[in-house]
């Protein structure tokens, strides 16, 4: 038990977290608030939340509607919506994004919006939460539930 619990710590490492490794850790910097940056085509719609001020920057100051989902990795039906969630999010072409928030590394954010099960998914808009549900649901409840987020 004490070794899954080790291992699952482990493996929740953020990359900033780890040090650099390898032949091209010389060459791969880092950005200055410590997350590595690349240069791929296309814009992200889902992000992990890194922490309170990561969540403060691109959650409440985000000029765009941001759909919030609060999860564990021990939750069942976390992993049932979470992909769910993010194929609904990529279909509205970047009119909304969407932020995973681990409530067991994060329940600082958990405790301050009220988790009190996952999954529990918030719809942010200009830093205000405007709507929220708790538990699965399918995608024509999650597509009805965008299009509120985003007025169409």
């Amino acid at each position: 038990m004490a070794q899954r619990l080790v291992l699952r710590r482990l493996l929740s490492l953020s990359p900033r977290t780890l040090p650099p490794q390898g032949p091209l850790a010389q060459r791969a910097p880092l950005a200055p608030h410590g997350r590595a940056f690349g240069t791929s085509a296309g814009c992200r719609n889902t992000f992990n939340v890194q922490d309170g001020s990561d969540f403060q920057d691109r959650v409440v100051n985000n000029p765009k509607p941001v759909v919030v989902d609060f999860h564990a990795q021990w939750c069942g039906p976390c992993k049932i919506l979470g992909p769910r969630l993010e194929k609904m999010v990529a279909k509205q072409e970047g009119k909304v994004l969407m932020a995973k928030v681990d409530i067991d590394d994060h329940t600082d954010l958990a405790i301050e919006y009220e988790v009190s099960a996952v999954p529990t998914v918030l719809a942010m808009k200009n830093g205000d939460v405007v709507d929220k549900f708790v538990g699965i649901k399918d995608e024509d409840q999650l597509e009805a539930f965008l299009k509120k987020l985003i007025g169409a």
